[in-house]
């Protein structure tokens, strides 16, 4: 047997060529997943969106997007295909948008997230951000809450500090692994 390679993860920029990889983990994550416009739209028309991909060799396996108003950042749509999931994907998401609302001056990030979704809330908390209220009935497929966190201020000391030990330990986490694939 042949070793392979370790694989190498990147977050780049969103590119319209991503987007067919996109809509594929978009229809896969969400019960009502935007149209297949929404993304081409948002990287051509909306200077406040800023999008990002998670790329291992030529293949998108997540992406995540914000949009910077004035100076908060709100974290628009995040996701992972299901097959690369807990691999620390996600974290690397995360954050591509926290170093970008850092350089661009944020002074916080907002997000709206499932009541349900136990393993993104976990995620974010994880990341500095905290339970701040509610949307009743926020999503329109089963009319479910939204919870609403927010982080610190982006340049408070220990948010950095916990950014830097968060980063450290993903640098020193093992690369991703390609899923099993059936034959």
């Amino acid at each position: 047997m042949v070793a392979r390679p370790p694989l190498k993860l990147r977050i780049e920029p969103m590119r319209v060529d991503d987007l067919d990889a996109v809509h594929t983990i978009e229809q896969d994550s969400f019960s009502t997943p935007w149209p297949a416009h929404a993304y081409r739209s948002e990287l051509e028309s909306n200077r406040l969106a800023t999008y990002l991909v998670a790329r291992v060799g030529d293949t998108v396996v997540g992406f995540a997007g914000m949009w910077l108003m004035v100076d908060e950042a709100h974290v628009t749509t995040f996701a992972v295909h299901h097959a690369w999931r807990r691999q620390g994907i996600g974290q690397r998401l995360i954050v591509g948008l926290l170093d970008l609302a850092l350089e661009r001056r944020a002074s916080e990030m907002t997000l709206e997230v499932r009541l349900s979704n136990l393993g993104a809330r976990r995620l974010y908390e994880k990341y500095g951000f905290r339970p701040v209220g509610l949307r009743p009935r926020y999503y329109s497929d089963d009319r479910e809450d939204a919870l609403i966190m927010t982080t610190p201020q982006l340049d408070d000391p220990a948010l950095i500090a916990r950014l830097d030990r968060l980063r450290a330990e993903l640098d020193a986490a093992p690369p991703p692994a390609a899923p099993e694939t059936s034959s």
